[in-house]
């Protein structure tokens, strides 16, 4: 089922609906999909990955920009937000 390319493995929309478990198999084993719709590549499923939990050194952009000194002054009348 599906054809085996370098990248992962290729199916057709038609080999998907008549064998979804097969389909979502290869997508727990790690591999990317490239789903096939009249021989052509449609799209890519490829397993999701867990976000970072790492967390950002302080001063990671330090010196890389510089925050203006009226940054939190009232926005000019003539910007016209709602409000205001």
């Amino acid at each position: 089922m599906g054809i085996r390319a370098k990248a992962g493995v290729r199916m057709s929309i038609e080999e998907i609906e008549q064998n979804l478990p097969s389909f979502l198999q290869h997508v727990e084993a790690g591999d990317v999909l490239t789903i096939l719709k009249a021989g052509k590549p449609l799209a890519e499923v490829k397993p999701a990955t867990a976000p970072s939990r790492a967390l950002r050194p302080y001063g990671l952009c330090a010196g890389q920009f510089t925050v203006p000194d009226d940054f939190d002054a009232p926005l000019p009348e003539e910007m016209g937000f709602p409000g205001s």
